[in-house]
């Protein structure tokens, strides 16, 4: 460790311990992510077996216990579930600019997300989804502000130090998201459920403790309320809400007291809703006369990307349920001689991204000498044609299990290998292509707006599972696959006419 001098216009003291060369807290946002994202993707590790447990979908020898749901039902629920993180993530930020401020808003998410695992660990399918509920509400807080926070550290945009903390702060993501299905996900698995989902519990109370203990390492600024709601705007927020959970309240009163309930009747409107509002927000700011011609046609250029980024997430996606099942069910769980549970496939997407981004970045700038380097557009296409085949190889193993026969774990290796690649091509494009091209006007929103291309993936996906739609089928598999390769094709075909309408954008 040393210590280095900051600019008073960060907010934090003048001299101040750096970790690094990093300020302080950088470390605190560090492991309070890491220990959030154990928690996160430990759960997600489980949640389609737990789901399936004990039903007629669940794999041979499997524990019971679980939900004996069919493993149509249980990839709708994981499909609005995960699609719920990322459409809170839009409101999450909302509180932290106008209620409660960053550091506040995590905190109280922490608790939330906490409240939520230990709600899983009770046994009995109300708590279940009163936990995953409370998961997604916590996630989608936390989401939005944690990042901000990490900004906040640094002294503005132009701090050279700022990418690289971002990169660490990757790094803290990725591997919590890493050990997590190999813990979690074995003992939840194959010990017992609860067990696992209190595991989870307790990562996420890791680190609150730790964002808590180490709370003055961070900005000033991040306690701060940006924009706090003025007395009026409180008010009528509080009637709009209320309505809306009064109304809520007597549609499903009168629908439980006529008999009529049923799973679909919250997984329907929430999957409309990943769908509508999207489409929605786009509209809306489209159709926003403050705009000028030249952010008019980057919204008109955005939207390309943003459909395209929906089919990816739908495929990529269901790397927690599609392919999840199909490891359990028709993949060996022994590898040179030695066993593992099917969960451990959920730590190989971290880990290549942790061996690869490194890669990839010193491929862009060696690229980027020769002027050869990709542009945006060929980056987000190679993207989408990269996780489109990694379907089409998913075919293959699907064929050889037809018969019974449990297929070689390498299978699945490269399919998450392949969907990695896709992944960097277009996740961290798609992130700067965002701030590139949104509007002044939205320059906040615009990442929320990102974010709801990942539900309005999900949610088709739930929508097809909801409609009995066998995703487990070749057939759709290959539909798939070959939506993806089309539209990553489509956007390289024209990419001439979204260049312009991207404007000075590159």
């Amino acid at each position: 460790m040393a210590s280095s001098m900051t600019t008073a216009s960060t907010g934090m003291p003048r001299y101040q311990k750096t970790f690094l060369g990093h300020p302080r807290g950088l470390t605190t946002l560090f492991f309070t992510e890491m220990w959030e994202r154990f928690s996160y993707y430990g759960m997600r590790a489980l949640l389609v077996y737990y789901l399936v447990s004990g039903g007629v979908d669940a794999a041979k020898g499997s524990q019971g216990g679980g939900l004996a749901m069919t493993a149509a039902t249980a990839t709708a629920i994981y499909s609005v579930y995960v699609s719920m993180v990322y459409l809170m993530a839009m409101p999450g930020g909302w509180f932290g600019d106008r209620v409660w401020g960053a550091r506040k808003t995590v905190a109280i998410a922490g608790f939330v997300i906490m409240a939520g695992h230990i709600s899983l660990a009770l046994p009995g399918q109300a708590m279940f989804f009163v936990g995953l509920a409370l998961v997604a509400v916590g996630s989608g807080l936390l989401k939005a502000n944690i990042s901000t926070m990490v900004g906040h550290l640094y002294n503005g945009p132009d701090d050279p130090r700022r990418d690289g903390g971002f990169t660490l702060f990757y790094i803290g993501i990725n591997l919590g998201a890493f050990v997590s299905p190999l813990l979690i996900g074995t003992i939840g698995k194959e010990v017992n459920w609860h067990v696992g989902f209190a595991l989870a519990a307790v990562g996420m109370g890791l680190g609150l403790a730790v964002f808590l203990a180490f709370g003055k390492s961070l900005n000033p600024k991040s306690s701060e309320v940006p924009n706090p709601l003025s007395a009026e705007e409180r008010r009528n927020v509080l009637v709009k809400v209320c309505l809306v959970v009064v109304a809520a309240a007597v549609f499903y009163g009168a629908v439980v007291a006529l008999g009529l309930y049923t799973l679909n009747w919250a997984l329907v409107p929430l999957t409309l809703a990943g769908l509508i509002i999207p489409i929605a927000v786009l509209a809306r700011i489209k159709r926003d006369k403050d705009l000028d011609k030249a952010e008019q046609s980057k919204v008109s250029g955005y939207i390309w990307f943003f459909v395209a980024a929906a089919v990816f997430w739908m495929i990529y996606d269901q790397g927690g349920s599609t392919l999840s099942l199909f490891a359990d069910d028709k993949t060996a769980d022994t590898m040179f001689g030695l066993g593992f549970s099917a969960t451990w496939y959920q730590s190989l997407n971290p880990l290549f991204v942790m061996a690869l981004a490194p890669v990839f970045a010193w491929l862009w700038l060696w690229l980027a000498r020769r002027n050869k380097e990709p542009n945006t557009i060929v980056k987000f296409a190679m993207g989408i044609v990269a996780v489109g085949a990694s379907f089409f190889i998913f075919i293959v193993p699907m064929n050889m299990a037809g018969d019974g026969t449990l297929v070689s774990p390498m299978w699945l290796v490269s399919i998450y290998m392949i969907q990695t690649i896709g992944e960097l091509c277009l996740s961290p494009v798609g992130l700067s292509v965002t701030t590139k091209m949104a509007p002044k006007k939205y320059a906040s929103q615009m990442m929320g707006v990102w974010f709801l291309a990942v539900t309005a993936g999900d949610c088709t996906t739930g929508l097809l599972s909801i409609a009995g739609v066998d995703l487990n089928g070749t057939g759709i598999i290959a539909l798939q696959a070959t939506l993806a390769v089309v539209a990553g094709f489509a956007i390289y075909m024209y990419r001439n006419k979204v260049q312009a309408l991207m404007g000075d954008v590159h």
